[in-house]
This record gives structure tokens, C-alpha cells and sequence, in this order.
């Protein structure tokens, strides 16, 4: 028998019963799709992390406490040391180094509340350091920090919910029911998916701890290089500074880390791969699931066609044929299931998932399609095994 006739019998195979065929291609369809749209998702968190740290520049180390090890000396970071790793004698490479401690609070304007999840304090040139412009208003000052004023600058996010139509800048809010004046809105950073950059407020450093934190240990220490070539004499300066004033001897482990852009990136990118194999392994099950379907799909079909194959045989087909047809009725299924589901994944990634824009992948394009080929072959395998190994005699027997 010629492969156009075991193609035209799979054919008819597969339209005979159209109802039943289209649910077993919706389980494909169903796991191609997920595995997709679930691998676009972490690849778009995975890029808008990227772009968020990229934005804060290459120049920038991040300081922040650290638990020491036991019967070592461990010391709060503080402003003082913010002041010492500002010394352009003691520490050449260093521009700046803004003092930051960070609260969550909730604002209120109006009949409005809303919880700020980042409330900052810190000095002007942490704007500077971070990339950070304002869209409406202006910044706080330095004479804004040293006579403590309650002034704050506010992000998009936060503007949105406070003031959904209005002007913020000039308004008064109420910040665990302290007012605080609105001087300035910052220009929107966009949200990473796990974090959103503009649902903040920064305010001096002198009126947060006075108001909100008290006088504790800082939150970190943002430390900008002179540039993006002298980051690591600004690190081992940063380094040998800390180890001096925390009391660190040779070989103890320090109470502070230290963080360049390029190390946090690569922290950050590790757990978003992370992150992107556990949805794909998540969506892979449910393909495999599908496979199952197909499987008892096609077991359906060989004994509702017992009779059809024992005539067959009887006049001549050859048990290549008969194996070669349902292998080929499934692999169909399969293939149009994994077609739809390509389709679908891309319908998906337009629309944004959870705040993260989804970004296709083309090599799981193909490589979803590829496995529900093999999962065709592979989980027909065994229907069309069965039909192939049935004795005439006793198929013409069956009723």
C-alpha cells in the first residue's frame, strides 16, 4: 500500500468522528500554548528587570546591611558613614553616597487613601544617583534636608491613585496622618512585573527619620562612582572605609555587602530564569497531559475499528500499513493541536499578564511544536502497536 493511501485512510480516520478530534487537539492545543505564553512571561519579566537596572546606571553600588558572623563586631550603617565614603581624600572615586532608609506608609488626600509600598528618605543626590527626574514640580532641596521640612516628591503610581485627576504638586497629603506637602512628581520608571519602580515617595532623610523611622540604621547606602570605569577602585575604597570604621578584621566576614549593578543583575537574572523553568515545567505538564489524551483517544479508535482492520488484513494490507495509518492519525492530531497552540500563545503575548509584557521566544515556538510531533508519535505508538498486532481471524470475530 502506497503512503497516499495510508494518508488518505488516516485522513478519513481522523474526520470520521470531528467532534471527538477537536477535543483531542484542544488538550495539545491547550499545553503548546502554555508553554509559550508561560516561557514569554518570564522572558519579558526576565528583560523588564534588565531595563530597570540598567536604568539606574553602571556606576552605581548599593550598600546594604548584613548580618555578621558569630562573635564578630556588627554595626548599623549609618549617616556617618554615608558622610565618610563622600570624603573625596579618603575615597577619590566615590562622586556621592546618599544615606536611604526606606518605610512603607500609608497616604492619605482627601476621601483618597493609599498604601505606598517604598516610603524613602534620603538626601538630593540620590535623584542624581538613580537616574530619577521629575515630571511635574521640582525636587527637594538641601536646605529642604537640613531644616527637615515635610515636603515629598511622589511617583507616577502613587500620584495616579492620590490624585486620579487632579495636580498633585502643591497639595497636601497625609502620611500616617502627618502632613506632608507634594513638591514634585517623578517621571515613570514602569513596573518590572514583581515590582513597581513608581509606587514610591521620597522625602529628606532628616524629616523621615524624625517623623516616620526614628534615628536607626539605614537601609543602605547608594554609592555613585566619578564613572562607569572607576567602579571597582569606588568598591575596594567603599570596602577598606566600612572595614575601618565597623571594625572588621583580615578574615572576618563583614556586617555590610556590597552590590554593583552588574552583580545585582546578575542576581536578579538567575532568579528570573528560575523563575521562567518553573512555568515552563508547570506548562509542560499539562502538554503531557494532552499526550495522555490522545493515547486513550486513539485506544477508543482501534477498538471501535477492530472490524475495519480485520477486513483489511483479510484482503491484503500489511501490518506496516495499518501501524503507519494510526501513527498517522495521531501525529495529526497532535500537529494541527500544537498549530492551534502556537496561534493561541501568540494571540496571548499581545496582552499583558500580571504587569509583565510577554515576550515570544522563538526557539520555544519550535521547540513546543516539535514536542507535540513527538508526543504524536510517541503516545500513538502504542494504539497504533495494537491495531497492527490484531490476527484477522479474530478481528472479523469481534463484535
Amino acid at each position: 500500500m502506497r503512503f497516499t493511501e495510508v494518508l488518505a485512510f488516516a485522513v478519513r480516520g481522523v474526520t470520521a468522528n470531528k467532534l471527538r478530534s477537536a477535543l483531542t487537539t484542544l488538550g495539545i492545543m491547550i499545553g503548546v500554548a502554555s508553554v509559550i505564553l508561560l516561557i514569554a512571561v518570564g522572558n519579558g519579566a526576565s528583560q523588564s528587570v534588565q531595563q530597570s537596572i540598567a536604568g539606574l546606571g553602571t556606576n552605581v553600588l548599593t550598600v546594604s546591611p548584613q548580618r555578621a558572623q558569630a562573635g564578630s563586631s556588627t554595626k548599623p550603617l549609618t549617616t556617618a558613614d554615608a558622610k565618610a565614603l563622600a570624603d573625596p581624600v579618603e575615597a577619590p572615586a566615590v562622586k556621592s553616597a546618599s544615606p536611604v532608609t526606606s518605610t512603607s506608609a500609608t497616604a492619605a488626600h482627601g476621601s483618597v487613601s493609599y498604601s505606598i509600598s517604598q516610603f524613602l528618605g534620603t538626601d538630593p543626590a540620590y535623584f542624581g544617583t538613580t537616574n530619577s527626574s521629575v515630571a511635574q514640580g521640582a525636587l527637594f532641596t538641601d536646605d529642604d534636608l537640613a531644616q527637615g521640612r515635610k515636603v515629598v516628591v511622589i511617583g507616577a503610581t502613587v500620584a495616579t491613585q492620590l490624585f486620579p485627576t487632579g495636580n498633585p504638586v502643591g497639595e497636601s497629603v497625609l502620611v500616617n496622618n502627618i502632613p506632608f506637602t507634594v513638591v514634585g512628581v517623578l517621571a515613570t520608571k514602569g513596573s518590572s512585573g514583581l515590582q513597581d519602580a513608581d509606587d514610591t515617595a521620597v522625602a529628606p532623610l532628616s524629616t523621615v527619620q524624625n517623623a516616620l523611622t526614628g534615628y536607626g540604621s539605614l537601609s543602605q547606602i547608594v554609592v555613585q562612582a566619578t564613572n562607569a570605569d572607576t567602579i571597582s577602585a569606588a568598591q575596594a575604597q567603599v570596602t577598606t572605609i566600612l572595614d575601618g570604621r565597623h571594625k572588621i578584621g583580615f578574615g572576618q566576614q563583614a556586617d555590610y555587602r556590597i552590590l554593583s549593578q552588574e552583580q545585582l543583575l546578575t542576581a536578579r537574572t538567575a532568579t528570573t530564569d528560575t523563575f521562567t523553568v518553573l512555568l515552563a515545567s508547570v506548562a509542560a505538564i499539562s502538554l503531557l497531559v494532552g499526550g495522555i489524551g490522545v493515547t486513550n483517544i486513539m485506544l477508543v479508535t482501534v477498538t471501535e475499528r477492530i472490524r475495519e482492520i480485520g477486513i483489511r488484513k483479510a484482503v491484503g494490507a500489511r501490518r506496516g500499513a495499518i501501524l503507519g495509518q494510526f501513527l498517522l492519525e495521531a501525529t495529526m492530531l497532535s500537529l494541527f493541536g500544537g498549530a492551534l497552540g502556537v496561534a493561541a500563545g501568540f494571540i496571548g503575548a499581545r496582552f499583558t499578564i500580571a504587569g509583565i509584557t510577554p515576550v515570544i521566544v522563538p526557539s520555544s515556538v519550535l521547540l513546543a511544536f516539535a514536542v507535540s510531533a513527538v508526543i504524536g508519535l510517541f503516545f500513538g505508538s502504542y494504539p497504533a502497536s495494537r491495531a497492527a498486532r490484531l490476527r484477522p481471524i479474530e478481528a472479523l470475530r469481534h463484535e
